[in-house]
């Protein structure tokens, strides 16, 4: 919390530095202005085009080229060296931050929100819930003996994969009953036009969908999710809100981190504290998800 605190006020510093000083080039290299590469989980795809939108308008000597990825993909070009600056919705693994100790280097990680895993289906379907025990058994390749037993991920390197893998403590994915697209769009797609399927996206995707995809978010629907006995998420049916994400009862929550492996001081920096700092909070509150810290809200009251 202290190290994310001094990289705002650094951020801060740094900006009204820059507005004093005109005499520097354009596309200087700084944690306000220049050039940077990020790479996204494309889950999360919404979310971070709006962000890049925000910080570039508030600072208008930055670029910052964004492009999105499924996290087996940006954990390869992040340790090539391809990229530098990364979202994924997990830290890097003991073995992924042992190649950077042998570059003598730590790559610097902040939580800037929490993420909705959200399980969607047709609107022609009568259910409007689900059980993670009933998702688990799909997972295992076990006979569930219900009627939504058909689960459609993004990708088979996505970062719901993954996440729905551990969950049911599974190593692959069982020859039948999950499928694998190849992006979000294309499993609201698959949703909208396959009624007995059970789609499996980033809940930014559903809450502030573009033109091209809100055709298909109009046709389906969001299951509440019941999670494990003995925990709060176990205590009935909740959908992926704010207001559940931040009580823990919604069952698919996972953090989502901003990885800068810049060797420098660089506009990676500055994106990064955009993120966690107060601009960068409201944009994850409009897009559905937790921000790590609730923006304030101020109240003028009138007598």
């Amino acid at each position: 919390m202290k190290k994310l605190v001094l990289l705002q006020l650094v951020f801060v510093g740094m900006t009204a530095f820059w507005s004093c000083d005109n005499t520097q080039p354009k596309r200087a290299q700084t944690i306000v202005s220049g050039k940077v590469k990020v790479i996204t989980d494309e889950t999360l795809l919404p979310v971070m085009e709006e962000q890049v939108a925000v910080f570039e308008h508030l600072y208008d000597r930055t670029e910052v080229d964004m492009t999105s990825a499924q996290e087996n993909q940006i954990i390869n070009k992040l340790l090539n060296g391809e990229v530098e600056v990364a979202v994924l919705t997990r830290q890097l693994t003991a073995r992924e931050n042992e190649f950077f100790k042998k570059r003598k280097f730590t790559p610097r990680v902040y939580r800037f929100a929490i993420d909705a895993v959200a399980v969607v289906v047709n609107k022609q379907v009568s259910d409007s819930v689900i059980t993670l025990d009933h998702l688990v058994k799909i997972m295992r390749g076990e006979e569930t003996g219900a009627a939504l037993n058909r689960l459609v991920f993004d990708n088979p390197n996505s970062s719901t994969v993954r996440f729905l893998k551990e969950i049911a403590g599974v190593d692959s994915l069982p020859p039948s009953g999950v499928y694998a697209l190849k992006s979000n769009l294309d499993v609201l797609k698959y949703v909208y036009e396959t009624p007995q399927s059970v789609g499996v996206v980033g809940v930014s995707w559903i809450v502030r969908p573009d033109n091209e995809t809100k055709k298909y978010v109009e046709g389906i629907k969001v299951l509440a999710i019941k999670g494990r006995d003995g925990e709060p998420a176990g205590s009935g049916y909740y959908k992926p809100s704010q207001s559940n994400l931040a009580d823990s009862l919604y069952a698919l929550a996972r953090p989502v981190y901003i990885i800068n492996a810049e060797p420098r001081k660089s506009l990676g920096m500055g994106f990064a504290a955009h993120l966690t700092g107060e601009s960068g909070q409201r944009v994850i509150l409009k897009a559905g998800l937790l921000p790590d810290s609730i923006p304030p809200r101020e109240l003028i009251i009138r007598e």
